[in-house]
């Protein structure tokens, strides 16, 4: 049994056209049904802003192209070629480094191992997934964990806003210091959440006075004041993060007093706090050149990390081909195991019934007998096990015809 991977990504594809190749839930389940009516019984569609993607367990080479074709109709792709297509062992490799966090546009992240762990649990409720596809990605999530813990790869951010609160943090400690948050939107609300793990005292402005105080809902403990209230707010800080989305600056030199300690965090591209400003006498300006040279110098880590970790991946996907293998002959074993039972029973019913024995001696019997039969099976029930692959179908043959399974 194989494993095959048919799909788009961020890697190969552009954005607008993966806006238009995504999965929702229900989607999903059709999907997974089409798949099982032309003959594929495991199957599993991960799908992010990022990626849609598709991996699947076949045992015969033809089924490749045919979840290749009903993925190219489902989303009805002209271009045959834009879904890209790994069977066997690369799909296996793959599927490990996306969990790893090795597929990512950030390398390393975290999400998509929840992303996975969620299209797995989808694909089981389904009942589209079963053992082999289940075992596969639990090593898979097992390996990324196992990366994650001996590697620490998260310990080296690579989000600019968190890279910047560190920075900020490292030079004036933030702990008990008050903060002034320039702007209202994604970055600002996360530079928010940030500071307050740090221990800062929070307050908020915005040009959108309403959208700021919308920041309440979810940050009840910091203080919101209108915009004009910005200069007079920034004499009393003694940190401020600006995040806005303005073609202007927002902090010019005129409105800083030299003298007073003070660190700015500029999160903005085009810049909010006039350059100069780290010019002062007692400011710091921490600005995004800053912080790209720290999260640069983060990713190229991670990279690092990343690179050693392949040994890992390589262990367990030796370890998952060798079980992958071996789940071939289960139905053949299990069927030894079966008929190796009913041997037993019979030769006990009939010793039990020609020979008086007590309620002890009946329980040595039965345990004497079954013990000698899985002995005398033992050993070809191991060499069964590590039958190469291009012999499993010749031996399971062999093994049915000589004890009539």
């Amino acid at each position: 049994m194989q494993l095959g991977y048919v799909g788009i990504n961020y890697k190969n594809t552009d954005l607008s056209v993966r806006d238009k190749i995504t999965f929702t839930d229900s989607g999903i389940a059709d999907f997974m049904q089409q798949a099982e009516e032309a003959g594929v019984k495991q199957c599993m569609c991960l799908s992010t802003c990022n990626r849609c993607e598709v991996f699947y367990l076949y045992e015969d080479e033809t089924f490749v192209q045919v979840m290749s074709d009903l993925f190219n109709d489902y989303f009805g792709l002209t271009d045959t070629k834009l879904a890209g297509v790994k069977c066997g062992e690369e799909a296996l490799v793959y599927l490990f480094c996306i969990a790893a966090g090795l597929e990512s546009m950030v390398l390393g992240e975290d999400q998509i191992l929840g992303q996975l762990k969620d299209a797995a649990d989808l694909s089981r409720t389904l009942g589209h997934s079963g053992k082999e596809l289940n075992y596969i990605v639990r090593e898979a999530v097992s390996c990324a964990k196992r990366i994650k813990t001996e590697y620490k790869v998260s310990e080296k951010p690579v989000s600019v806003c968190y890279v910047g609160i560190q920075e900020l943090d490292r030079v004036c400690g933030i702990s008990g210091k008050h903060a002034l948050v320039i702007g209202s939107g994604k970055t600002a609300a996360l530079a928010i959440r940030y500071l307050a793990e740090y221990g800062a005292d929070v307050t908020v402005c915005s040009r959108t006075y309403q959208h700021a105080k919308a920041l309440l809902k979810e940050f009840s403990q910091i203080e919101v004041i209108a915009y004009d209230k910005k200069t007079e707010a920034l004499k009393s800080s003694d940190i401020v993060v600006s995040a806005t989305s303005s073609p202007h600056l927002v902090i010019k030199c005129a409105e800083l007093s030299g003298g007073k300690k003070m660190t700015l965090l500029d999160l903005a591209a085009p810049r909010d706090i006039e350059k100069s400003a780290g010019d002062i006498f007692g400011v710091t300006l921490i600005d995004l050149d800053r912080i790209g040279g720290i999260v640069k110098s983060n990713q190229n880590e991670r990279a690092h990390l990343l690179k050693e970790s392949q040994c890992v991946i390589d262990e367990y996907i030796a370890e998952t081909k060798k079980w992958l293998t071996s789940s071939r002959m289960d139905t053949t074993i299990q069927s030894l195991g079966k008929k190796c039972d009913e041997i037993v029973q019979d030769s006990y019913d009939y010793l039990n019934r020609k020979i008086d024995l007590s309620d002890h001696d009946r329980v040595i019997l039965k345990k004497i007998l079954k013990s000698s039969l899985h002995r005398l099976l033992k050993e070809p029930i191991e060499e069964l096990k590590n039958v190469e692959e291009n012999e499993q179908q010749q031996y399971k043959d062999m093994v049915e015809r000589l004890f009539g399974l």
